[in-house]
């Protein structure tokens, strides 16, 4: 495989041009005191070149930060937090700036510690899926941030987010359109998101009419496959076992079919957040899913433009819309 072509530099066009690179730099930067005749040629070169200025780049003075932005972000082998990460990977490459991962999951001293680590790198700005620690120390440390997922506590800043309760509300009013009243939904532990598609679920119960059977809000100990399953297992195994199900997260999902692979009775199944492989199982998967990827994009342009300045608004929510992708396991009927 071909290595990608680099991109042309002020020094690119300085020996194209035959001038010296603080002509090229005055020429750039609108500067004055250079011949009509050797701008020209200059201009010539860019063209030729195409040549593009980093508009990022030049805003942040030489000496005071670096080329870097870092995200903190969870659990990577979740392809949720690993598609964010790629995405802003791509949109921070495209304006010469490389991206320092942190991986903290769920764990505050280890977030904060991550934290001032690469604040103390003197990176450009941060991305932080945060946990529930108060991110108040933030507030002096002189970097742009930006949050993804979920908000933050003691400051104000950029957040991106999905549309968490009415992705829930979502699955939820689906499974009832298909005639399901007993329908459960598996929580793994989160302090905001899950929480919110909570909050949906119930809305969608409530719009409907219906009271929540309380004993289907399950609550797992961990947001694991494993969890999962086990969890599910004992829900069927239940006199009048649930209908449907709602899975709160991909690896919910994943160990709730694991579960429903001995069970004669099939309830129907939604998941929240798109997994690999989820459309071609025997029975492919229903989810609601948002633009993960989008998500990430637009978190690390944020960030671009408050660490070059030519964002200067007030801090930003930005949520994401989600959709329902139906594929035959969300459109079941109830079993009597």
């Amino acid at each position: 495989m071909s290595a990608e072509p680099s991109r042309p530099t002020m020094i690119d066009v300085a020996k194209r041009a035959g001038v010296g690179l603080g002509t090229v730099s005055r020429v750039v930067n609108g500067g004055a005191g250079v011949r009509a005749e050797t701008a020209s040629r200059v201009h010539a070169a860019i063209e030729a070149l195409g040549f593009q200025r980093n508009e990022v780049a030049r805003a942040l003075r030489p000496g005071k930060k670096s080329a870097s932005l870092a995200l903190v972000i969870g659990d990577l082998t979740n392809p949720f937090y690993a598609t964010i990460a790629k995405a802003s990977l791509e949109v921070a490459a495209q304006s010469g700036f490389a991206v320092v991962l942190g991986s903290v999951d769920e764990d505050p001293e280890g977030e904060k510690r991550a934290i001032r680590e690469l604040v103390g790198r003197q990176v450009a700005g941060l991305m932080i899926v945060p946990d529930q620690g108060d991110h108040s120390f933030l507030a002096g440390a002189g970097v742009p941030v930006v949050f993804l997922d979920r908000p933050a506590h003691g400051i104000e800043a950029d957040i991106v987010m999905v549309d968490n309760e009415g992705g829930g509300r979502l699955a939820t009013e689906h499974l009832l359109g298909q005639g399901h009243q007993r329908i459960a939904i598996l929580l793994a532990p989160s302090y905001y998101t899950t929480g919110r598609r909570l909050r949906g679920y119930r809305r969608a119960h409530r719009t409907a009419g219906l009271t929540v059977d309380e004993s289907l809000v399950v609550q797992l100990p961990e947001g694991t496959t494993e969890a999962a399953e086990k969890a599910t297992g004992e829900l069927m195994d239940r006199p009048s076992p649930p209908t449907a199900i709602f899975a709160s997260t991909n690896f919910v999902a994943e160990g709730v079919l694991r579960a429903l692979r001995l069970v004669a009775d099939q309830p129907a199944v939604v998941g929240f957040d798109d997994f690999r492989m989820a459309d071609m199982l025997p029975t492919p998967v229903t989810v609601v899913a948002s633009d993960t990827e989008e998500l990430g994009r637009t978190a690390a342009t944020l960030l671009l433009g408050r660490a070059a300045g030519t964002n200067t608004r007030p801090p930003q929510r930005i949520i994401l819309p989600c959709a329902l992708i139906p594929r035959g396991s969300g459109e079941r009927p109830p079993f009597s």
